[in-house]
């Protein structure tokens, strides 16, 4: 399944609203759009969150990042990445054409 990375930016008003309960809404946002966790953080520095979701493909990695928005007020960047081995083969093939 494609891995996306989310990054999120709390408001003030997305601030006011951490809690337990609302985390857990978020997990099943995700689960409702045939998400995978593989990992949530809280981090400091340019982005407040950031998760590591399995998605089936990048339409459900979108209306999950427009859900969460709506549910939480955090604003999210979602891209899609692949492994370093899937990147190296990728651009063995970029060379050839």
């Amino acid at each position: 399944m494609p891995i996306f990375m989310m990054f999120g930016k709390y408001t003030a008003e997305a601030m006011r609203g951490i809690s337990p309960d609302r985390t857990e809404k978020a997990v099943q946002i995700i689960e409702a759009n045939e998400g995978k966790v593989v990992s949530m953080y809280a981090v400091m520095g340019e982005h407040d969150l950031v998760f590591t979701l399995n998605f089936p493909d990048a339409a459900s990695a979108f209306a999950t990042s427009v859900a969460l928005n709506k549910v939480t007020g955090i604003t999210f960047i979602t891209s899609p990445v692949v492994d370093v081995e899937m990147f190296d083969r990728l651009i063995a093939k970029a060379k050839e054409i």
